[in-house]
């Protein structure tokens, strides 16, 4: 993927706004609509009421599942920003191996497909990185070229996947089929760059907006749950 966007010049910018703007936690929110277990569905099968796209493509409603067509997009929750709380993503892949993403601590509302990219986290969804030249950091689980994976539990398709992903202020855990993948703070030490689609460095808002990607037609994943419980502290 080529950058034809200079991430620097708004970089600042981007910063500042998620400082300023204000915030619709889920704290607030999720007690008022969630079942016995917890879980609110953000996805009820039925439509995507509460979802926005960005970017090219599309992401449609088929057979009660989400699933990108065409692309590079994203469809964000775009009623609430999240925090403290676990997200918990159900999905399957296309093919044996397919492309997608889970993004978290999206700044803003995003207006085009590469600003929560550059400024927000990508869980990736990717078991084979290493068959477009890109290594562990960019595989199924990892905070997308930040983290090493802990494990690599990802199913091929068309097994089912469940991750879960808790963001408890700056701290962000990523369980995939039950085992951990990645473990990270704010401020923990991450490589450089080796590409110019990876997202720029930086500390992420303990809040912020979620995401699906639909990375083209030849990465089709399908989501049949997204659903957000909050953290209890004792």
């Amino acid at each position: 993927m080529k950058n034809k966007i200079s991430p620097k010049k708004v970089c600042l910018v981007i910063s500042i706004l998620w400082l300023l703007l204000p915030v619709n936690t889920i704290s607030q929110t999720v007690k008022k609509n969630t079942a016995d277990t917890g879980w609110r569905q953000l996805f009820n099968g039925k439509d995507l009421l509460g979802w926005k796209h960005v970017g090219k493509g599309t992401s449609v409603l088929e057979y009660g599942m989400i699933h990108g067509k065409g692309g590079m997009g994203l469809l964000y929750y775009a009623n609430e920003k999240f925090s403290n709380c676990t997200i918990r993503v159900v999905y399957k892949m296309q093919k044996e191996n397919s492309n997608s993403g889970v993004f978290i601590r999206i700044p803003i509302q995003p207006l085009e497909e590469w600003m929560p990219v550059f400024y927000g986290y990508e869980v990736q969804i990717d078991n084979h990185p290493e068959t477009s030249g890109e290594d562990d950091y960019h595989i199924t689980g990892t905070l997308y070229s930040l983290t090493k994976p802990l494990a690599k539990p990802g199913k091929p398709g068309p097994e089912w996947n469940t991750m879960e992903i808790t963001l408890d202020g700056p701290h962000t855990m990523v369980y995939v089929n039950g085992q951990k993948v990645t473990d990270y703070t704010e401020g923990d030490p991450t490589p450089e760059r080796k590409f110019d689609f990876e997202p720029m460095r930086g500390r992420r808002p303990d809040v912020g907006y979620i995401g699906l990607q639909n990375h083209g037609d030849d990465d089709v994943v399908y989501f049949k749950e997204v659903a957000v419980k909050p953290i209890v502290k004792k």
